[in-house]
């Protein structure tokens, strides 16, 4: 037995028909990896540096812009067999993101790497990079525009000229896996926030907020405000949630946590220690796509 699930974000998704290829194409080939018998750990790294490539996404090559016009990129990843885990964030350049943090978890005695120490370490370890035209987009460019013009610091796909929160899509990619051998595995990355500043740092690059997993628990990815769900360490508390609640529940119930405790709003994906798949979220969406043995399913 083995299952998968792949995030891309949530919010209103104004055309979500244009993500489900992307998806459906990603969680497929998930699935082929995982019946030759790849580790989770092996999958969820595949699958997020997928949903990097892609500039449907926020994430590596679709990163939204920093106010100085630059890709700031942050992810992490967990192993539930041992709780191993790496991270890494404000790294510029480096293709694949997730690619790194997984380096750092098998290549280091560290666990988190930051900026120019991060990219230096990724050299190292002969990790690809891309030019700045790789990351750099006129639709990127364009967005920071506006957000410049509106003074604003502001999520991937917010609407400028609305302040309404269930306009807005929190970007965000994510993948969680339990393989043919049930060991569970995470892992997320981002661009962050448009217009970002001062080296902002959200949850995705940061355990137990944005990611977690851990064999007799469960394993999350999550995607939303960044700051809330770092305040309700978000990943873990649905984690924790598993050890009385069904998966189901267990991230209903931490997703109304999140709201009641620090007004928070995005999704999450999980897979509990039982292979049983879950997700919830509290926007108008969530993009996401599962896969098991049998079937293929795009949401």
């Amino acid at each position: 037995m083995f299952k998968l699930i792949i995030h891309g974000g949530a919010g209103a998704i104004k055309s979500p028909d244009e993500y489900k290829p992307s998806l459906e194409k990603i969680v497929t080939e998930g699935q082929k990896l995982l019946q030759q018998g790849k580790s989770a750990t092996e999958v969820v790294t595949h699958c997020v540096s997928l949903l990097e490539d892609d500039p449907l996404f926020n994430a590596g090559r679709g990163s939204v812009l920093t106010a100085d016009e630059r890709v700031e990129c942050d992810a992490s990843i967990m192993n539930g067999e041992n709780l191993q885990a790496g991270a890494v964030a404000g790294v510029s350049g480096v293709k694949n993101p997730v690619k790194l943090a997984l380096t750092v978890m098998e290549k280091s005695e560290f666990v988190f790497l930051i900026g120019k120490g991060a990219e230096e370490f990724a050299k190292l370890h002969n990790l690809e990079f891309m030019p700045d035209e790789y990351f750099i987009t006129e639709s990127r460019l364009k967005q920071l525009k506006e957000a410049r013009e509106a003074g604003k610091v502001v999520l991937d796909h917010s609407d400028l000229k609305s302040q309404k929160n269930d306009e807005k899509k929190l970007g965000t990619v994510g993948a969680v896996v339990m393989d043919s051998q049930g060991n569970l595995a995470s892992a997320t990355s981002t661009g962050g926030i448009v217009n970002k500043r001062f080296g902002r740092v959200g949850d995705s690059s940061i355990i137990g907020a944005g990611t977690y997993a851990n064999n007799s628990l469960a394993a999350v990815s999550c995607t939303g405000y960044g700051e809330q769900f770092i305040r309700a360490t978000m990943a873990r508390v649905a984690a924790e949630f598993t050890k009385e609640l069904s998966a189901k529940e267990a991230a209903e119930k931490a997703i109304e946590f999140l709201q009641k405790s620090v007004n928070g709003l995005g999704g999450l994906i999980m897979i509990d220690r039982f292979g049983n798949i879950a997700h919830a979220y509290n926007t108008p969406g969530l993009l996401y796509a599962q896969a098991d043995e049998k079937s293929v399913k795009i949401f």
